[in-house]
């Protein structure tokens, strides 16, 4: 498989606190990565890394041959190339719908306003939020928010798609449409990162799961061998904590 991105030996701290340690992967093109682990393990920070949105304290990130933490490397392209979608959405509140789907692709890519709504549109048709067009995010739902959050993504074509927790900040009868949608861009072969706390869907659409325990990858493998038959300790403590919870 073609690597898109590699990660080498990254290290995060904030202070003195190190919260990631020494972390190393691929991300292979088509494959869909799901990161698992309990509240703090690094999970999210490690996302955010990947994109820039923390910046790493050591290590690199490896983007088609080059290290986009060398100096002089040009950041905002290497971000054009990833879509992420975030726990709160993110939205412009200012903006309709449309308006959401189409500012970064004018301002970013430079693409004319005609075709950046016909993009714009395709996309949000995609997530089933087109009849919403003209909607300011105040008057949708958490789980309408978050399609629009993920046509947004889409809309600027990127090479990989980081998620996340997306669902995490939905009412549980919202959580289904968005994971169904998810679900449906892993099949159309989209590259995916997801920090998920959904181990029935990190099941389903994995290719590759990754478990992480304060700031390490402590164990990845395929979906059967992670929750089949899992290696480490941390990690069967972990998933019998979440499977079979404490009533």
């Amino acid at each position: 498989m073609n690597s898109i991105i590699e990660i080498e030996r990254l290290k995060k701290s904030f202070g003195d606190n190190l919260v990631l340690k020494d972390i190393s992967m691929n991300v292979n093109k088509g494959e869909v990565v799901t990161i698992i682990g309990a509240s703090g393990s690094g999970k999210s920070t490690f996302l955010r890394c990947i994109n820039l949105l923390e910046t790493p304290t050591d290590g690199k990130i490896m983007y088609q041959g080059e290290n986009v933490l060398a100096p002089g490397y040009n950041l905002p392209k290497y971000r054009t190339h990833l879509g992420m979608v975030f726990q709160s959405f993110n939205l412009f509140n200012n903006m309709n719908v449309l308006q959401n789907c189409m500012s970064g692709q004018v301002t970013v890519l430079g693409r004319k306003e005609e075709e950046a709504k016909k993009i714009a549109i395709e996309n949000l048709e995609k997530v089933g939020m087109d009849r919403f067009i003209d909607a300011k995010p105040a008057q949708l739902s958490g789980g309408q928010k978050q399609r629009v959050a993920i046509a947004r993504a889409l809309s600027m074509d990127p090479e990989v798609m980081l998620f996340d927790e997306p669902t995490s900040a939905l009412d549980p009868e919202m959580v289904g449409d968005v994971l169904r949608i998810m679900k449906k861009l892993a099949e159309s072969g989209l590259t995916m990162v997801i920090v998920t706390h959904e181990m029935a869907f990190a099941k389903e659409v994995s290719d590759r799961v990754i478990f992480m325990d304060q700031g390490v990858i402590a164990e990845e493998g395929s979906p059967e061998d992670i929750f089949g038959n899992p290696k480490e300790a941390r990690t069967k403590e972990f998933l019998h904590r979440v499977l079979h919870p404490e009533p």
